[in-house]
């Protein structure tokens, strides 16, 4: 048996398929009885339009490209489901891309989703090659997400403001009596920022002196071995605020390991409030970015960029929170003299 047709659908309603069209593509220019009855039509038949067809009649596909920086991320998780609800409410559809794998195997992706002629293009995280993501603004509207580069003319930023989220975390640490606090970095802007957060909440305490940085690179493994070499200094900190949720549960492996106990011992802050931190054996503290509300505003930044490509670049910015949770407590008094 056939599919149904849009001429189906039509002599079922006792309209022109035209007037069909009009309904299936939301128009305001149909009265009330008119659409009802195609909608009846559409659904007593089972009609689905065809997707393909569609898109060569409207010259849209529909789509939007995502680029994500590594799927492997779990903060990209709620970012992606505001990112997905408000294309959806839209009527788009996301595909998927992972940098990581885009990395290894040495391929544009970005240049994939041109050819695949997706209505739109956003980048989730911080891309390691920004020429390629330049090269397709330049053909499609694009959206920067969660990450405060690559800056291209006519391409929108949209992230957490990531120094206030640091000032959070180690104000926090302050407040419960900390004076040696170390940092673990991150990379790129973002790692700059949030840097540059903590170590001017620092100075305006008099604690620039005690302000300890140690670079990680973003994982799990990159927490632990720049926690190991943290507390392995004479004077070790009394508190960890880690680049990500990522990192800080990679310290807290490592102060476990060396005998200190979270936090009678050494307190702990990461930084996304990813579902990791909201596990009941790790409860981490943490600074929250709003990461659902990066993802609807890009979404909605994407949508103003298609209605308009024309208009400026901007950049958005979302309140961050902290999240106070089990790894946290009062200074326990002067750090350890090894």
């Amino acid at each position: 048996m056939r599919p149904p047709t849009i001429r189906d659908v039509a002599e079922r309603a006792g309209v022109s398929k035209s007037l069909v069209s009009l309904v299936l593509r939301g128009s305001d220019q149909v009265r009330p009885e008119k659409r009802q009855a195609v909608l009846a039509a559409v659904e007593e038949l089972g009609y689905r339009p065809n997707a393909a067809a569609r898109s060569l009649s409207e010259r849209r596909t529909r789509t939007v490209g995502v680029l994500l920086n590594d799927m492997r991320n779990p903060w990209f998780v709620e970012l992606l489901d505001g990112l997905n609800s408000r294309l959806h409410d839209s009527g788009l559809r996301m595909l998927l891309a992972d940098g990581h794998l885009n990395r290894r195997l040495g391929e544009d992706l970005t240049r994939t989703f041109t050819d695949l002629r997706v209505d739109g293009l956003i980048a989730v995280g911080t891309l390691p090659a920004p020429e390629a993501l330049r090269t397709a603004a330049g053909q499609v509207p694009t959206v920067v997400a969660g990450a405060r580069e690559p800056v291209l003319p006519g391409v929108d930023i949209v992230a957490g403001d990531d120094e206030h989220g640091a000032r959070l975390a180690t104000e926090h640490l302050i407040g419960l009596g900390h004076r040696r606090i170390a940092h673990i970095a991150g990379q790129g802007a973002v790692g700059e920022l949030r840097r540059r957060g903590f170590e001017a909440v620092m100075r305006e305490h008099g604690l620039g002196a005690t302000a300890a940085v140690e670079q990680g690179d973003l994982t799990e493994e990159g927490g632990y071995r720049a926690t190991v070499r943290l507390l392995g200094a004479r004077e070790r900190p009394t508190a960890v605020f880690a680049f990500n949720d990522i990192a800080g549960v990679g310290a807290l492996s490592a102060a476990e390991e060396l005998g200190l106990r979270v936090p009678r011992d050494l307190s702990l802050v990461g930084y996304d409030n990813t579902y990791l931190a909201r596990l009941r054996h790790l409860w981490l503290t943490t600074v929250d970015n709003a990461s659902h509300e990066v993802g609807r505003r890009a979404a909605q930044c994407l949508l103003d960029r298609i209605a308009d490509p024309a208009r400026p670049g901007e950049t958005v910015l979302t309140a961050p929170a902290l999240e106070v949770r089990g790894t946290t407590a009062r200074c326990p008094g002067p750090p350890d003299r090894r």
